[in-house]
């Protein structure tokens, strides 16, 4: 599939986006799950989380780093995630005359079980690790799976009955593709993926509490080191930054959205030495608390 997206399907797609998201920002939509974005100029490198989902850049370009891997991917091109990861986030390509459009599912990992079920996926896959994250390009079904669940939001009595229907034939559609691998080790019972998935999923809950990382490698029944290797293939980075950066994630959000100053906000999520949170939060995001929180409002106004 060619980086103009000449096809009429893959027009009608950018159509449907751009006819939504008319200037830049975030869009939620009538169809759970569903978010779209637009954005007239590239952006600048954002950590965030990027939670089960499918990912797709329908216009411009965006860059996502995943540890010390780079993932590019234009248009055309779809990102999956199958745990929560700690990503930096930006996009790369993207002008008032032809701005950035993108779009993304949240996906459910229950319903995903179910489905890889049905297909006998379970039986045949094999133990292995697998990065949490891929990017391929869209296929023919995908495109028109979207478009389809797009078109719905102008039919909006249609949607409570009609989308979950699309939403399913996607879960079936990336288990039968090249993002099959990315989404079927969720769904293999004690496999050293599926572990790693159990152990992301109870530390999402506990992370403010006081956590030894030999407890959490005794919680996916592997030796600490093994445990350690195995975190790092699939989120592509050790449990202890993973832990930190859930934290610091966490710190930012009350800082913005409960106006609470910076020590109420590292006691909160954790932290017991006010000057590690500082520092370590100024590493992640590029400037201390009080700074990025006032760059951060500034830039949203």
């Amino acid at each position: 599939m060619g980086p103009e997206m000449h096809s009429a399907e893959n027009f009608s797609l950018a159509e449907l986006v751009a006819g939504i998201a008319q200037v830049d920002g975030n869009y939620s939509t009538a169809i759970s799950g569903l978010m779209l974005y637009r954005r007239s100029a590239a952006t600048v490198p954002m950590p965030c989380i990027y939670g089960l989902g499918l990912g797709l850049t329908v216009q411009g370009g965006k860059r996502v780093t995943l540890g010390d891997k780079i993932f590019d991917y234009g248009p055309g091109q779809s990102l999956v995630t199958s745990v929560d990861l700690s990503v930096v986030s930006y996009v790369t390509r993207a002008d008032p005359i032809e701005p950035y459009l993108g779009l993304r599912i949240e996906l459910d990992a229950r319903s995903i079980a179910q489905v890889a079920a049905e297909m006998d996926f379970t039986g045949s896959i094999k133990m292995s690790t697998s990065r949490a994250l891929s990017v391929v390009t869209l296929d023919d079904g995908l495109t028109s799976a979207l478009i389809r669940l797009l078109q719905l939001l102008n039919e909006p009595k249609l949607i409570p009955q009609l989308a979950p229907l699309i939403q399913q034939e996607i879960v079936v559609r990336l288990l039968q593709g090249e993002h099959g691998l990315t989404l079927r080790q969720l769904v293999v019972t004690g496999s050293p993926s599926q572990q790693v998935a159990r152990v992301i999923t109870w530390l999402k809950q506990h992370y403010t509490e006081d956590i030894q990382i030999d407890d959490l490698a005794t919680q996916a029944h592997m030796s600490p080191s093994t445990f350690r290797q195995h975190f790092r293939t699939v989120t592509g980075m050790s449990p202890l930054q993973y832990l930190k950066q859930l934290r610091l994630q966490d710190a930012r959000q009350l800082m913005l959205n409960e106006d609470i100053d910076a020590n109420s906000a590292s006691v909160r999520v954790g932290y017991e030495s006010a000057s590690q949170f500082n520092r370590e939060y100024a590493r992640l995001f590029g400037s201390p608390p009080l700074r990025d929180i006032k760059n951060v409002r500034l830039s949203s106004e």
